[in-house]
């Protein structure tokens, strides 16, 4: 989602629990005030940062973190308005422009070496990501193989993702926004001498078959917005 459009989500929730403002007193409302200019603050240096996220990867996991932690932890809200506990489960689709680009490996960019750039997403994100549609299957043979079978449905639309969460009612909304910007930001093609990702994606697959040899001033860690090693899940894709 572009900075606008989360920026109109914030203040839609900031609005949607003002009626807490007025028995809070001024300087409740004074912490709402510099919440939301402190969350302006960030989109606007993230928008500036986007350019240089594959050599600045840490710094765009920040900002990232910046934007849906405030949201989840709910520290700038009284105690009198704290969460409701209610937790729910939403999906959201996101189409993979093959009819556009049908050449273009949009899943290994998604999935990584042994799928761990999609489990980082997955866990930077709380979000459980799936490849569905033709061409998710690895092995073409198999997956005409399972094509009409029950659970296999999927396999006759084209190739999509979808986001599944299950998570607080006051945060999973900015965990999915946050889910599908990375996502639709890995599916923009770049060309491959300018794919700093994907040599870095390559780098570690050569770190995990132990090939690796350093050369030259290679860039080290990873250059994921969503780096990070905790939590990780398992790539979604069948077969």
């Amino acid at each position: 989602m572009s900075s606008v459009g989360l920026m109109a989500y914030l203040r839609s929730q900031s609005g949607s629990h003002s009626h807490h403002i007025g028995g809070l007193g001024s300087s409740a409302s004074s912490a709402l005030v510099e919440q939301e200019q402190y969350l302006a603050e960030l989109l606007e240096e993230r928008s500036k940062l986007k350019p240089f996220m594959p050599v600045l990867p840490h710094c765009y996991r920040l900002l990232n973190q910046g934007l849906t932690e405030p949201l989840s932890s709910q520290n700038w809200r009284s105690s009198q308005s704290s969460s409701s506990g209610r937790i729910v489960r939403r999906t959201m689709r996101i189409d993979i422009p093959v009819d556009l680009f049908p050449s273009y490996n949009f899943v290994g960019r998604l999935l990584g070496p042994r799928g761990n750039s999609l489990k980082r997403v997955e866990a930077s994100t709380d979000c459980r990501v799936l490849i569905r549609g033709h061409g998710s299957i690895k092995d073409p043979t198999k997956e005409e193989m399972m094509r009409g079978k029950p659970g296999f449905e999927h396999l006759n639309e084209p190739l999509h993702l979808i986001l599944e969460a299950e998570l607080p009612l006051e945060i999973i909304d900015a965990r999915l926004m946050q889910a599908r910007e990375i996502l639709e930001d890995l599916l923009k093609p770049v060309d491959e001498s300018q794919d700093f990702y994907k040599k870095q994606q390559l780098r570690e697959l050569a770190m995990l078959n132990g090939t690796l040899r350093e050369e030259g001033s290679q860039m080290s860690g990873s250059v994921s917005p969503f780096h990070n090693n905790l939590g990780m899940k398992r790539a979604k894709t069948q077969g």
